[in-house]
């Protein structure tokens, strides 16, 4: 590995509280003392290739299946000949799509979309065709690129079918003939590119509804990946293991342009697998795995199963959702490596807080970290936006360089969440020690309203994981005559229980308040999901309404 040296990021110093004596209420003020990069993405890439042209950048199965394994100069060649093709097809500014699955052109794209100064459309692979139109006249996307196919899917197919109904578009590529765009030496010189013009638009992931656009600038994606590998420790040209889906922030920003801040390399995973991610980290010498819950439990059962020593893992990245203790002590038992659970949302590019080195074992288990350098926060009651005493359950705003720019094409959406003084509401719920210490309760739109006390889902989901038999658990409420609403239970286990119900029962009744024990246990094998890894509570909650009935 490089020497931990080799960079001289704006800050080499490790994140200082913000705050030196405790805090009085649940307030956090943005800690100044880190300097902010004033880098682009495309001029990040170009100071990382110019001081470090023959460093290992990317690992990568090509479109057409390839294994490519591309140096910084490389990346950067490749990336320029990319700009230069798009410039023939968009003017800057102009928004551009990019539809695939994890493979190497994914990164190449992103970083000649920057360097050329139009903005990308990162979308799902999954999508259908009406979510593809939407998503294509929604952005008014000039071309799109794409893959021919995902898994068993044919992307090539939908894209004839839907592209010619998009007035909109007006170039097609796919990466199987992706010499259109790369095919040409790169131009000697690209537009100038400023830090605030949009980079990124992404699309939310859809855990309460309708997706909206979320504009993202270059100041708020490089700063955060910076931000956030520099507050959870990650080393200079560390390795590191990338199975996230691309179109995601946790995938485009952290797990891509986090390794890049370092001079490190990212190992893209086309397609997760457990054996997929164990051989690349044992092959490549990866000392940091990026991951969600779900991603990092098969992690775990997998090296558990394979009959030889798991390989030694430095961090674990994990965000998207609450991590139990119980994953976080096995990761420690099994990988040898430390977790940093990240929280954050796609509106804020994406990370907020993090678990930093040195946190104490309780924060580690049980908490969100403590906000990243330069971010403000907040919690506030939900009914009187009044700031929440601490220890009190509320909603978390954030006001920071990385929010958003704005829903795009969606004025009334944006002054929803964005507050006249500059407040990010997060829709989520959380409590802050007098540290700044968050935890999490579970989102705004999710609270159960049973009888007129106000339950918040996660309190009873932090709860139910310290049972021996539960693996995780997602909390909904659900109609009730009587009451309202009551508190419903989905849970996977890992071992069976005789009577779940009665077990379960009485386990919460000697742990929470009797008005917050779930009335019903629903054993089940998995959750609907979003592509991020996170809960869909409102297709959850519509199916234990339907088994209830």
């Amino acid at each position: 590995m490089p020497d931990a040296d080799i960079l001289e990021p704006p800050s080499a110093q490790p994140a200082r509280a913000a705050a030196a004596a405790p805090l009085t209420q649940s307030w956090w003020p943005a800690d100044t003392s880190v300097e902010l990069s004033d880098l682009t993405v495309g001029e990040l890439l170009v100071a990382r290739a110019t001081a470090h042209p023959d460093r290992l950048a990317l690992v990568a199965t090509s479109h057409s299946g390839e294994q490519l394994r591309l140096t910084y100069a490389d990346l950067l060649e490749r990336s320029r000949r990319v700009a230069s093709g798009l410039l023939e097809v968009a003017e800057p500014g102009e928004f551009v799509a990019l539809w695939a699955p994890n493979v190497a052109e994914w990164p190449i794209v992103q970083y000649g979309a920057a360097l050329a100064g139009v903005v990308l459309v990162a979308l799902n692979p999954v999508l259908r065709g009406e979510e593809l139109r939407y998503a294509l006249d929604h952005s008014g996307a000039v071309a799109l690129i794409h893959a021919d196919t995902s898994r068993d899917y044919d992307l090539a197919a939908v894209v004839a079918e839907v592209a010619p109904t998009c007035p909109s578009v007006r170039t097609v590529v796919s990466l199987s003939d992706v010499d259109r765009l790369a095919g040409a030496p790169a131009r000697e010189s690209l537009p100038t590119v400023r830090q605030l013009d949009p980079v990124m638009l992404q699309y939310t992931s859809g855990t309460t509804g309708t997706p909206k656009g979320v504009l993202l600038h270059h100041r708020a994606l490089v700063n955060n990946a910076m931000l956030t590998l520099e507050s959870t420790g990650v080393a200079a040209g560390a390795v590191c293991v990338n199975p996230l889906p691309m179109f995601h922030t946790a995938a485009c920003v952290i797990s891509t342009l986090g390794p890049l801040w370092i001079g490190g390399t990212m190992v893209l995973l086309q397609q997760f697998t457990p054996a997929a991610a164990l051989a690349a980290v044992r092959d490549e010498g990866a000392t940091v795995h990026m991951a969600v819950p779900t991603v990092l439990g098969a992690l775990l059962e997998a090296a558990k199963a394979g009959g030889e020593p798991a390989p030694h893992l430095d961090q674990v990245l994990v965000g998207a959702a609450n991590v139990p203790r119980t994953m976080i002590e096995a990761v420690e038992e099994v990988f040898g490596a430390s977790v940093h659970n990240l929280f954050g949302q796609t509106e804020l590019a994406p990370v907020i807080t993090c678990i930093r080195p040195g946190d104490t074992r309780s924060d580690q288990v049980s908490s969100v970290g403590r906000p990243l350098p330069q971010a403000e926060v907040k919690i506030v009651d939900p009914a009187t936006g009044e700031v929440a005493p601490l220890g009190t359950s509320g909603e978390i705003c954030a006001r920071s360089y990385q929010q958003l720019i704005e829903y795009y094409r969606d004025p009334e959406a944006t002054a929803a969440a964005v507050d006249a003084d500059g407040w990010l509401h997060m829709g989520d719920l959380g409590a802050m020690d007098e540290r700044g210490v968050l935890t999490l309760t579970g989102r705004l739109k999710e609270l159960i309203i049973r009888g007129g006390e106000n339950i918040a889902p996660g309190s009873v989901e932090n709860v139910l994981v310290t049972h021996r038999a539960v693996l995780d658990a997602a909390v909904v409420g659900v109609p009730d005559d009587t009451w309202g609403e009551v508190v419903v239970a989905a849970v996977r286990l890992r071992e069976a229980l005789e009577d779940p119900q009665a077990e379960l029962t009485a386990f919460c009744r000697e742990r929470l308040a009797p008005y917050m024990v779930p009335v019903r246990f629903e054993v089940v094998t998995d959750y609907p999901m979003t592509a991020s890894g996170k809960v869909q509570k409102f297709r959850l909650r519509e199916q234990l309404q339907r088994q209830g009935d």
